[in-house]
């Protein structure tokens, strides 16, 4: 996918540092003072456009919100839509690269990862670069409090295959693992840009939750 420039983004993170936090800052923060809580952090790796994310940090405002997102063209829509939302006091967003999340928390200060509709990098060749496999595991594991979860949404049938045996593998606890979503949908599913765009088309929405056996 070609992003379109956005040559106003890097000015337009800058004036809200309150919400938007860069990677090099976030090495250096503590989060429950940034939140002023101490409520469980759940973080988004690839958030995209931000419609996932911040309707979870709408709909339980007990729990604290970060996404986390790479690209600035895309970012800039996730902080547009959080301003839009009155920038909910649970809910961070951070430019930066999930690979190097072991950067940003420290260990055990997540409770929980959500993986949505993440590039599912078909090529064999690229298997390290999916979000799924073992060497993200792991880092997961290392920021993931005891028992840590994760959760994983997908429309690609092949990543999501790949994903059961990564993560069993690994020796995590599969849960809730539904090949069509939709079919059934649960009344607290937030769904994502790509999810709408997806089921629509009546593609099969795949989901699974995960624990860590730590």
């Amino acid at each position: 996918m070609r992003l379109r420039n956005k040559p106003w983004a890097k000015d337009f993170m800058g004036e809200h540092p309150d919400v938007l936090i860069l990677e090099e800052e976030g090495k250096n923060i503590n989060w429950k003072e940034t939140f002023g809580n101490e409520q469980p952090i759940h973080v988004e790796v690839g958030t995209g456009k931000g419609q996932f994310v911040i309707g979870m940090a709408l709909a339980n405002p007990d729990i604290n919100y970060i996404g986390v997102e790479h690209f600035d063209n895309v970012i800039v829509s996730a902080l547009e839509k959080v301003i839009e939302a009155d920038k909910p006091s649970n809910l961070r967003l951070i430019r930066g690269n999930g690979a190097n999340l072991e950067q940003l928390f420290g260990a055990g200060e997540l409770d929980r990862v959500y993986l949505n509709f993440s590039d599912p990098w078909p090529k064999t060749r690229h298997a390290k670069r999916r979000l799924t496999h073992e060497s993200f595991l792991a880092r997961y594991e290392n920021v993931l409090k005891a028992k840590g979860e994760i959760h994983f949404k997908t429309d690609n049938r092949k990543l999501f295959e790949y994903s059961l045996v990564s993560m069993s593998t690994y020796g995590m606890q599969l849960l809730d693992v539904s090949l069509d979503l939709h079919a059934e949908m649960p009344e607290d599913n937030i769904m994502t840009e790509y999810e709408e765009k997806f089921s629509a088309k009546g593609q099969p929405i795949y989901r699974l939750e995960a624990v860590y056996n730590n």
